[in-house]
């Protein structure tokens, strides 16, 4: 499992898991047991509200992963985007406050 700093994805994820344990339950409970005729559709109504909130938090995370997660850069569309002038640059690491190079220099 994996830990979220957001609380709510972090609930979504438990809900999840323990939505679909409870599916599952429920659906082998209906073909090993059977079904009398009486709760066959409260039991149906109850998959039906399960499956639904199993969609609902599938989609939470879903969006949270989109905003959060970083892109996969070996990809063709992410390498099309990447501006490849940036990488011919020098770029200089900054150490202490002063770019390195001239952390020995007195001004």
């Amino acid at each position: 499992m994996i830990a979220d700093s957001n609380s709510n994805i972090a609930w979504h994820r438990v809900q999840l898991k323990k939505n679909r344990d409870a599916v599952k339950a429920l659906e082998t409970a209906r073909f090993t047991v059977g079904q009398s005729t009486g709760s066959s559709g409260q039991t149906q109504k109850t998959i039906a509200a399960l499956k639904r909130k199993i969609a609902e938090s599938e989609r939470h995370i879903a969006a949270h992963e989109r905003r959060t997660k970083r892109p996969v850069a070996t990809d063709l569309q992410s390498l099309a985007n990447v501006s490849w002038s940036s990488w011919n640059t020098p770029h200089r690491r900054v150490i202490g406050g002063r770019a390195k190079g001239q952390a020995g220099r007195d001004a």
